[in-house]
């Protein structure tokens, strides 16, 4: 008699969390929410409700099993949970939206997989500037008011860490640390680009003049962090589409910032399907890039 071993029920949770740096692995959602927690209660909670409700969402919808699994349908889900706890405070009105903007994701999410169009955090993006319009005369500050004074002194290191720790909202340096274990458990070549991806973009935004505390809280780093991990790889020709796709990001980051636009990881997407897009063009055209 043959015995299935059942696997836990909480992996698609966590993968799904892992997901927000492109990583299907368990663990390192796991780490992702200690750093959330390790900053916010309030926000850890916020992405557990979400994660949770976009899953659920995914299942009741029938979506298929092996995205489910592999946390396809959680990522955005989470980041709209954090997003909305970090703008605002977390009255039942923000709950019930936390809900409701997780669902909505998820949905979104699914017309990008069915269609096979690489749809990256763009869900989490639609339905957090929809939300965010929709609050805009009842604004309720949140965690976002607070995180410039916590940040601690300037330096390299830190720099690198905020990076990673504003890809999911997180102003600590002990949570960018943890963010970057994360990723490097998973993927370590996606990591250690992620690293110079975040100096690079501080490197171009002060290039801009841009405020030091802003570029040293991640503000132009946590985009191009995203397209660093997203386009790794070992090959020589995967540095060059990271450096890419990570100068543009930054570029389109300063542009948005300068307008007073939510960015949120719009760079990134941008970035990425232009990227893709060009990456594209050179295989039509012919184009080689040497391993």
């Amino acid at each position: 008699m043959k015995v299935t071993q059942r696997k836990p029920l909480v992996l698609p949770y966590l993968r799904g969390v892992g997901q927000i740096m492109l990583q299907n692995n368990a663990w390192t959602g796991a780490l992702f929410l200690a750093g959330i927690f390790y900053d916010s209660i309030v926000m850890g909670i916020a992405a557990v409700v979400a994660v949770i409700t976009g899953t659920l969402t995914a299942k009741l919808l029938r979506y298929n099993e092996n995205d489910i699994e592999a946390g396809l349908y959680g990522f955005s889900a989470t980041l709209v949970g954090v997003a909305l706890t970090f703008y605002f405070n977390p009255v039942p009105l923000v709950w019930v939206a936390v809900v409701l903007g997780s669902a909505v994701a998820t949905w979104l999410q699914h017309q990008f997989i069915r269609r096979g169009w690489p749809g990256f955090t763009f869900p989490f993006i639609l339905a957090t500037w929809i939300l965010l319009y929709l609050f805009h005369h009842v604004y309720m500050p949140g965690a976002a008011a607070s995180v410039a004074s916590t940040m601690p002194v300037n330096d390299d290191f830190t720099t690198a860490t905020n990076g990673f720790g504003e890809v999911i909202f997180q102003g600590s340096v002990i949570a960018g640390i943890i963010f970057f274990i994360a990723v490097f458990i998973s993927s370590p070549i996606a990591a250690l680009y992620g690293v110079c991806a975040s100096l690079l973009g501080a490197f171009i935004s002060l290039e801009f003049a841009e405020p030091a505390m802003d570029i040293h809280m991640g503000l132009f780093s946590f985009n191009a962090v995203l397209c660093a991990i997203t386009f790794a790889g070992n090959k020589p020709r995967d540095g060059i589409w990271v450096l890419f796709s990570v100068v543009l990001s930054v570029l389109l980051d300063v542009g948005m910032l300068q307008q007073h636009m939510a960015v949120l990881t719009f760079p990134f997407v941008a970035a990425c399907w232009i990227t893709l897009g060009m990456q594209y063009l050179a295989q039509k055209m012919g184009i080689k890039i040497k391993d």
